[in-house]
Formats: structure tokens, sequence, C-alpha cells
């Protein structure tokens, strides 16, 4: 998966103020920092325009909800002013202009300890950060991607599944085995051995149905302890225009491994072909044909390009 550049951003967004990116920013007693107590959304950025903003905000409040995190009344133009700004500071909001942006709603600082919030008046931290968009690297897309099963086991039942916390330990680790195991991601599998999903990012199998032979795009469900994501709606709607029948449903390993061909999508990252798991090809061990009008065709609708579905 793609990683961020080396060089980093000049300013940052907190509260409402953009401010030089090295210097100090938060409190310490940040239950952000101190307990990973918050949600945040990472999106795409084409010429000053964040693509899908409303379903990543919707997704944000669903989130900052399911932790009972109070939201500003005006947090979603304050966050839209605030993107805007930064944007424009970091020389990013031009036609050319391609970025990364991180949204991040924190609970905020009290000198209290424990994990419940004491202090009902607790403050919100929002903060906005934006970097270049870092192109994958050609590998990726020429060779594709090899994913291994991560240890870390998913419950379908947990209700913290599908809110996005800053507390990822889990995705940390995950990652760390696939370096570990020479791979380049992990996907997470649940607690009764079906596919969930990568650390990033969301998983798809092209695959001959088994019921009736017809050619589907198909991917994890909701009650696979899985991240809704937008790229995720995306391609949902557009396989049946595209000439594949959509699936959502309980996906094995080893239907994975069968698989014509397997991609990961998210916002940032796009559309990123999928050619070995657990060091077995899948398919002809060779980036599809499907997946890759896929990833033009989302790359000509973030541009605001007719791309044909």
């Amino acid at each position: 998966m793609t990683e961020a550049a080396l060089d980093g951003p000049a300013h940052v967004w907190v509260d409402g103020r953009l401010l030089p990116a090295d210097g100090p920013h938060l409190s310490a007693f940040d239950r952000g920092f101190q307990l990973g107590d918050g949600v945040f959304e990472t999106l795409r950025a084409r010429a000053g325009r964040a693509t899908e903003l409303t379903e990543h905000l919707a997704r944000l409040h669903q989130s900052a909800d399911g932790l009972g995190i109070p939201l500003p009344a005006n947090v979603d133009a304050r966050l839209a002013d605030g993107i805007a700004t930064l944007l424009g500071a970091e020389g990013l909001a031009g036609p050319e202009g391609d970025a990364t942006v991180r949204l991040t709603v924190s609970r905020g600082a009290t000198l209290a300890r424990g994990l419940l919030p004491a202090d009902p008046a607790i403050s919100t931290t929002l903060v906005i950060q934006a970097w270049p968009i870092v192109p994958a690297p050609s590998g990726h897309l020429e060779v594709g991607l090899h994913v291994i099963a991560s240890a870390v086991r998913r419950d379908p039942q947990d209700p913290l599944a599908m809110l996005k916390t800053t507390s990822r330990a889990e995705y940390v680790y995950a990652r760390l085995e696939a370096r570990r195991a020479g791979a380049d991601d992990a996907l997470f599998m649940t607690i009764d051995g079906h596919l969930s999903e990568g650390t990033t990012a969301n998983i798809f199998i092209v695959r001959v149905a088994p019921s009736d032979g017809a050619l589907e795009l198909a991917t994890p469900s909701l009650d696979c302890a899985i991240l809704p994501g937008t790229t995720r709606s995306w391609l949902l709607a557009w396989a049946a225009p595209a000439g594949l029948r959509p699936y959502e449903g309980r996906l094995s390993r080893d239907e994975l491994a069968g698989a014509a061909e397997a991609f990961l999508s998210s916002s940032v990252a796009g559309i990123l072909p999928v050619t070995r798991f657990e060091g077995r090809p899948i398919g002809d061990g060779q980036p599809g044909s499907w997946t890759m009008r896929a990833r033009a065709d989302r790359e000509s609708m973030i541009r605001g390009e007719d791309g044909a579905a």
C-alpha cells in the first residue's frame, strides 16, 4: 500500500486556526492522545474539491455518535471551510492539486484521569491535515500486491467494528505482520473464518458465481466487521453498468485464493490490484482487466471526467 511522502506538510488546521505543522498543537491531556478517544476520516481532494465529502462527514458523525463524542452544531461547515483553507495554504487547491486530507476529532483535553469523561464541558478537538498524493509505486500497478491473513480476528458482533476510531493498534499490528512476511498488506478474518477487510481498505474479488456462472464483483458484507468504505459503495454502484453483478456476502479465504481477480479499495489509494495471497498467485498472478478498468473509471470520477462505467 502507498505510504505518505517523507516531506511533511507546512501547516495544520486545529480548531479553526492555521498553525505551523512542526509546532505544538495539542495538550498532552487530550483524550485522543491518552486513550485513542477519537474518530477520523481520510479522503481525497482533487483541484481543491474534496471527493465524497458529504459521505465522509456522515460517517464521521456515525463514528462520533457511536463513541458518544458530542460534535459542534456547525462542525460540517467548519471542517469544509478548514479543508479549503488548509489546501490553499499547502498549495494543493489549484487545478493540479491532488491531496490526502485527514479529519480528526477527539473528545478533547481534561486533567481528570479515567476512562469515562468526567467533565461534560470538555471542548472537542478538531484537526485537519493534508499531504500531496503519493502516486502508487509502479510495481503495485504492474505487478500487484501480495497480501496475507492477519492473526488478528474480527468479531462481527463488535459494536466498534463499523466506527472509524483513532484506536488503531490492531491495524498497526497487522501491517507489521505483513512487513515481517514480506507482504504489502494484511487482511483481517472474522472469528468464524470469513474475509473482513484490509488494514486501510476494503477487499473485492472478481469471480464466476458458484450459483449460476454469472461474473460477479464480490465483497464482504457489512456483517463481516468491516468499515463501509465510500469507494466500496461507489464500486457496488459501478459494477452492474460495467457488466459485473455486485455481490455482498460472506467470503472464505479459499474464494479469495480461487478468484479470477482481486483488489483493495480505499478513498486515497484508490483501487489497487491484489495478485498474491499467502504467497500464491490469484488468477494468473497479474493485475486483471476488471481491476484496472475500475481504477481508471474511479480516477476519472475523481477528476470530474466522464469515466465510462
